[in-house]
């Protein structure tokens, strides 16, 4: 079993949504279940079959959750320093055909969120920018085609 690097931050957002599913979502579906139950015959019970495919769906992201967290490698990001780009850093980038300024944490999967500016050690980005320090160029294929970024800072926060 591999262990899933992330911040104590994304360990906490991962406890917390498997508490909301377990605690609030699982009784209001098993709620939901019951009161279809008393509208008649199961096999035509549109409600019922509704109610029962949103079960599985949610205790396969219980499952899915109790997973990643038990497999979870907490790292304090306080606690790195240094130059180098690795885990956890917070790296600001500039696209040096546009300029445009982009600040990028890298973060474990799970906790992965683009538009919180929040990328994933295993993205492409992230990979290309691992091992490089401030004021290295970086190149980095994307979907829209090759961008080149420059490294103005690195902080670990």
């Amino acid at each position: 079993m591999d262990k899933i690097p992330m911040t104590a931050a994304g360990y906490t957002a991962l406890e917390e949504e498997l508490k909301h599913r377990q605690q609030v979502e699982r009784p209001r579906i098993i709620q939901q279940i019951t009161d279809a139950r008393t509208h008649g015959d199961l096999s035509e019970n549109a409600e019922y079959h509704a109610a029962k495919e949103q079960q599985s769906i949610n205790e396969g992201h219980i499952a899915e959750l109790e997973d990643k967290l038990a497999r979870a490698e907490v790292i304090d990001v306080s606690k790195l320093s240094g130059e180098t780009i690795k885990f956890g850093a917070t790296v600001t980038l500039v696209d040096e055909d546009t300029d445009e300024r982009r600040v990028w944490q890298i973060v474990g999967e799970p906790e992965a969120d683009a538009k919180k500016g929040k990328i994933s050690v295993a993205s492409p980005l992230a990979r290309a920018l691992v091992g490089k320090t401030k004021g290295a160029s970086v190149e980095v294929v994307t979907p829209g085609g090759a961008k080149a970024y420059e490294v103005k800072k690195v902080e670990w926060r």
